[in-house]
């Protein structure tokens, strides 16, 4: 069965940046619903159409394309007390992306520096302004059930409870 909307993909994969940097890979294979239902890129998403298991794919994807790029108007400046407690370079929490409005969307900032009781946050994507290279081995693809169809999502081999 080849790969189109609304089938179950099973695969793993390997992510580069473009210097050949392993960022991320799968221990496990993962499965998702194809077709625009989930996290997916959509260029990723593209160049997997019409494959078939047992297929490899690389799949270059241009930052604009991956994670956006960078945005230095995500980065802020905030008061370490008005942040949660232990705060520490690297760590990573919700909050609204405009501290003084809490209708404001939330976003994950990571903590990039501490000095003088002040944190620097930045909102970007850790993989913002990067172009990187997806190499995917396609494992299984079947059709979606009608229940992960209605979900928007893959279901496990026991069923899904929400």
């Amino acid at each position: 069965m080849n790969v189109f909307t609304n089938t179950v993909v099973t695969l793993t994969f390997e992510l580069y940046d473009t210097e050949g940097t392993l960022l991320e890979s799968t221990d496990e294979p993962i499965a998702y619903l194809h077709g625009g239902h989930s996290g997916l890129l959509p260029k990723l998403e593209e160049a997997l159409t019409m494959k078939k298991a047992g297929d490899a794919v690389s799949v270059p994807v241009d930052a604009a394309d991956a994670f956006g790029e960078y945005d230095p108007e995500l980065v802020k400046i905030e008061r370490v007390d008005r942040l949660p407690s232990a705060i520490e370079v690297g760590m990573q929490f919700e909050a609204h992306a405009n501290p003084d409005d809490e209708e404001s969307e939330g976003m994950v900032f990571t903590v990039t520096d501490i000095a003088d009781g002040k944190a620097v946050l930045d909102g970007n994507h850790p993989w913002a302004g990067k172009s990187l290279r997806f190499d995917c081995q396609i494992i299984e693809v079947r059709a979606a059930t009608e229940e992960e169809l209605a979900h928007g999502h893959v279901h496990g081999s026991g069923g899904h409870y929400h």
